[in-house]
């Protein structure tokens, strides 16, 4: 008995799969190919991937650089009393044990620095010019703890000198005019008590040490004062106003709320950092979501391309088709060639744009401030932006969507036009050959 014949065929995406594939797409438009929507779909994608990764890494750099500001020159929390009346029956928010509730604090696991403070609002003179400002009162020791502001990178003067003098902002500096070693006067209007009532205080304070904290609003209105200074300038003798924390995980703060509270004692309050910064960091992250989907539906638009590459490549090599079919290519071989067209030109766009994207991300600050000179200064503006630059923070993790969300959009619409090749008709594709 004659054994029956095994018809050998062969596994899917062969390399004559991949020679044809090649073929048609590097084939001329005089010989039925269709280059120009190939090189189209090839750049249209390529520049698509490259926005959204630079959209991507411009969206982190800008909250990456916006927390630092905050974490690096401001309180992770902040302790302070609830109300209560003092003995003029005035309500009253100071802390008087300062220095046993801020080591009670201390002995938290994950507190890693408590400075006492004392704050408050004066308006500031030199010459003809005047600006508000508001008055840390710390002591030399915790300040020069405080990341942004101590960095001497960044900053003009010495720490060192801080006790007998005062530390400015740069904004408010070049407000006033003044410089190091210059004095300015400060003027509260909550001053010294006399039978006529109270009159306000006038002080007069050497500038010895200018910082830039990288917040324009911080450095536009923030003066620090020595604390012992801070306490008698601003009737606080005995006493602060708040206890300034910080954390050694800031972005898990909520997890040191009870401990705090339970270490403050009765009276205690806080107040994080994400309280202070919750509705703008929201809002950001709700824009990260529009943009990256705005810039989804852009790859998408790039991605459709290859549909009209596909489907006049198709229509064009109608006879080839019909050719191959004849010859023994199941609809499954017809369809992977196609299909492998399409999805080379949705890799290499792809690859093009990771590599344009990452170059952008990485040289972002020199191509910005080319932009900037050559508009004269405009395009970022601290004053209304808040920070100072605009940073690029390139990550994998949004390299690798950015591939994946094309890579993933390129093969499903190439699957369209490589199964209407498919089940052309070979008799119908040869019919007037």
């Amino acid at each position: 008995m004659q054994e029956p014949e095994v018809v050998n065929q062969t596994a899917p995406f062969s390399r004559f799969e991949w020679l044809i594939a090649w073929r048609y797409l590097r084939a001329r438009r005089a010989d039925g190919g269709v280059s120009v929507m190939t090189w189209i779909s090839l750049i249209g994608i390529m520049l698509a991937v490259a926005a959204l990764i630079i959209t991507l890494a411009v969206r982190a750099g800008f909250r990456a650089e916006f927390v630092d500001t905050i974490l690096g020159a401001n309180a992770h929390v902040t302790i302070y009393n609830s109300a209560a009346l003092n003995e003029g029956g005035q309500p009253s928010r100071v802390i008087e044990d300062y220095t046993e509730r801020a080591e009670a604090i201390r002995q938290v696991p994950g507190v890693i620095r408590v400075a006492p403070l004392v704050k408050g609002q004066v308006m500031t003179n030199h010459g003809q010019q005047n600006a508000f400002a508001q008055v840390f009162g710390i002591a030399r020791d915790d300040l020069a703890a405080i990341p942004r502001i101590a960095n001497p990178e960044t900053a003009d003067g010495d720490l060192a000198d801080f006790d007998r003098g005062i530390a400015v902002g740069r904004e408010v500096a070049r407000t006033l005019g003044v410089g190091l070693g210059d004095t300015i006067k400060l003027i509260s209007p909550n001053g010294a008590k006399t039978a006529f009532g109270t009159s306000p205080r006038v002080n007069a304070y050497e500038v010895t040490y200018i910082f830039t904290a990288g917040r324009y609003d911080i450095d536009n209105t923030r003066i620090y004062m020595p604390f012992t200074e801070a306490q008698s300038y601003f009737n606080r003798e005995g006493v602060a106003d708040e206890l300034e924390v910080m954390v050694a995980e800031p972005e898990s703060v909520r997890d040191l709320t009870i401990p705090l509270l339970e270490a403050g004692g009765d009276r205690t309050m806080i107040w994080t950092w994400q309280d202070a910064s919750g509705g703008f960091l929201r809002a950001l992250e709700i824009e990260d979501n529009v943009m990256f989907v705005l810039m989804s539906v852009l790859v998408l638009v790039a991605s459709l391309n290859i549909i009209s590459g596909l489907v006049m490549l198709v229509k064009n090599k109608g006879r080839d088709i019909g050719i191959l079919r004849t010859m023994g290519l199941t609809e499954g071989a017809v369809m992977r060639v196609f299909f492998i067209c399409g999805a080379l030109v949705g890799v290499i766009g792809t690859i093009f744009g990771v590599i344009a994207g990452c170059l952008f991300a990485i040289y972002f600050d020199q191509i910005l401030a080319i932009v900037n000179g050559a508009s004269g200064g405009d395009v970022w503006d601290a004053s209304v932006r808040g920070i100072y630059k605009l940073p690029a923070k390139l990550e994998l993790s949004d390299v690798l969507v950015s591939v994946a969300l094309s890579l993933f959009l390129s093969f499903v619409v190439t699957i369209f036009p490589a199964r209407r090749a498919a089940r052309m008709n070979p008799v119908e594709a040869l019919r007037y050959e």
